[in-house]
């Protein structure tokens, strides 16, 4: 038998359960994830479990900072599964891993915004989102979370983990380079503080007819700008070729802002979308090559590593041609 069954088959029974099955779940590029079925109070079960993989990209946080974020989340009324049973060493030693309640619905990208049978959820969605951030975003430093809250504030936070993930990448990218410099030159006046999802797009929540399920992968949360999570989901990449929608390749600005705002009680400032949009091509630009290093480095086998990594030019491209509009 895998080990790992068998320590997962132990950590269930110290619960009061007993495991029947474990499987793993594709397409998750960062950690692992399994479905787990098992046997609780004598009905059975299906949870989720998620850990620590062996490599990460930079700012990716453990899966016990995770859930701590994950119970504020559903805290504060965000529609995400709940976190159970955190345990270290679970899979490995010095890896996290907790479960989470089985959700269901559809979560690749490229069937959330063109299946036939979510064409009625995708009308929905783009308000359903707007209402999720107003909640998430009530979540302030006052609540104690395990990571730092930046000093200088998220915009320039966000630029020096630019730098520092621009510096650790190999090779040389000139338009990486003019893009931090533009956008340094330009950094908001005013910031807000809230916690963060962090990859806020579409691949990373769960869709069924009747709308958005849930919000899925936190690994990325942090202490940032409400604008991160409003232009996230906007980048080039989570569009899965329907430019035309630029909200996820699901729907249009306008209706998604306008939710945001009457859900939140912000106004949405278009510089700083526009100014977070770059910033957030610029990440993922950046980000797709550390995770083609994964795969290269021998670290990990899996070959959409080394797929993503093609992606980098398609994010950078896209921050020039936003810096040279100077518009959404």
């Amino acid at each position: 038998m895998d080990p790992r069954v068998e320590r997962i088959g132990a950590v269930l029974a110290k619960h009061g359960a007993s495991l029947h099955e474990v499987k793993p779940l594709h397409g998750g590029a960062c950690q692992e994830n399994f479905r787990v079925e098992l046997t609780l109070d004598g009905q059975p079960l299906r949870l989720a479990l998620r850990s620590d993989a062996p490599t990460s990209l930079p700012s990716s946080i453990r899966r016990s900072a995770e859930f701590a974020v994950i119970s504020a989340a559903v805290a504060a009324g965000v529609k995400t599964p709940a976190p159970r049973w955190l345990e270290p060493g679970l899979l490995r030693d010095g890896s996290d891993a907790y479960f989470l309640e089985w959700v269901v619905g559809e979560a690749i990208g490229r069937r959330v915004v063109r299946n036939p049978e979510l064409e009625a959820a995708r009308a929905k969605l783009p308000e359903q989102l707007a209402q999720t951030l107003a909640r998430l975003h009530t979540v302030t430093p006052q609540v104690t979370l395990p990571f730092p809250v930046p000093p200088h504030g998220p915009a320039r936070a966000a630029l020096d983990d630019l730098r520092g993930m621009l510096d650790r990448s190999p090779g040389v990218y000139p338009s990486v380079e003019y893009a931090l410099r533009w956008l340094g030159d330009r950094l908001p006046a005013r910031e807000e503080t809230v916690l963060v999802h962090g990859d806020f797009r579409t691949g990373n929540f769960m869709v069924t007819p009747e709308g958005l399920s849930a919000v899925l992968d936190w690994e990325f949360s942090h202490w940032g700008s409400p604008y991160e999570d409003l232009s996230w989901i906007s980048v080039r990449d989570w569009r899965f070729n329907r430019l035309d929608r630029p909200i996820g390749g699901i729907g249009a600005r306008a209706p998604f802002y306008a939710a945001y705002e009457a859900a939140s009680g912000r106004q949405v400032d278009p510089a700083q979308v526009l100014w977070w949009e770059i910033c957030g091509n610029l990440r993922w630009a950046v980000g797709s090559v550390f995770q083609g290093e994964r795969y290269l480095s021998g670290a990990e086998r899996d070959l959409e590593l080394i797929a993503i990594a093609r992606r980098n030019v398609e994010m950078e491209f896209e921050a020039l041609r936003l810096i040279r509009r100077g518009r959404l």
